[in-house]
């Protein structure tokens, strides 16, 4: 069984990784086993969300097996202009090996301090929000987009949680195609027919 390993950091987005978690839970109490859901952050310590949530991460991300991941996702959140230096390092391993890494608004600023993103088309919040980085060199690969699927990085804005859900569905095969368009149907527009589609699916 494979990790996917959820990075967790003081103001971490609550909005950002919800849906993803939620999805992978689904999976398991569908049968699926492939797939495990870690935790991890800084040291192995708790961390507030943005949201004033307290959350106790099962370990340290220092602790991952890079050989084990199935993905690694980095929410946003306030801190990403600084630090997390294991973390960003595991993010570069595994880019380079093609393990799945989504990262989404402020975690974008952390790839792009990396020189992750240099040579690679991505989005983030917005240009000018991660042009600062002084090792970012990539503003030809930006794309004014909701969400940038390349290979095995997903990037996105904050305000494209369930694009930036979708996307990972789809790089991991956490369910079969036409499940993952009738999730993304329901959730994007409230339509009954979606619903339909996802009990009989």
């Amino acid at each position: 069984m494979k990790t996917i390993a959820l990075y967790a950091l003081d103001t971490m987005a609550d909005w950002e990784y919800g849906y993803l978690v939620a999805g992978i839970a689904m999976a398991r109490q569908q049968g699926s086993s492939r797939y495990e859901l870690k935790v991890v952050s800084d040291g192995g310590g708790a961390v507030t969300t943005a949201g004033g949530i307290r959350v106790l991460p099962d370990g340290d991300v220092a602790d991952l097996d890079v050989e084990s991941l199935a993905a690694l996702v980095l929410p946003g959140g306030d801190t990403w202009g600084e630090g997390h230096t294991a973390v960003l390092a595991l993010a570069r391993t595994a880019i380079e090996r093609a393990i799945p890494v989504g990262a989404i608004c402020g975690a974008t600023l952390g790839l792009a301090r990396t020189g992750a993103l240099n040579a690679r088309p991505h989005t983030s919040n917005a240009l000018e929000f991660i042009s600062g980085a002084t090792e970012y060199t990539g503003s030809e690969h930006y794309r004014d987009l909701r969400v940038v699927s390349d290979h095995s990085l997903v990037t996105a804005p904050g305000t494209a949680a369930l694009q930036f859900t979708k996307a990972m569905f789809e790089l991991l095969e956490l369910f079969p195609e036409p499940i993952i368009e009738a999730w993304y149907g329901l959730y994007s527009t409230g339509e009954r027919k979606f619903y339909d589609q996802l009990v009989a699916g």
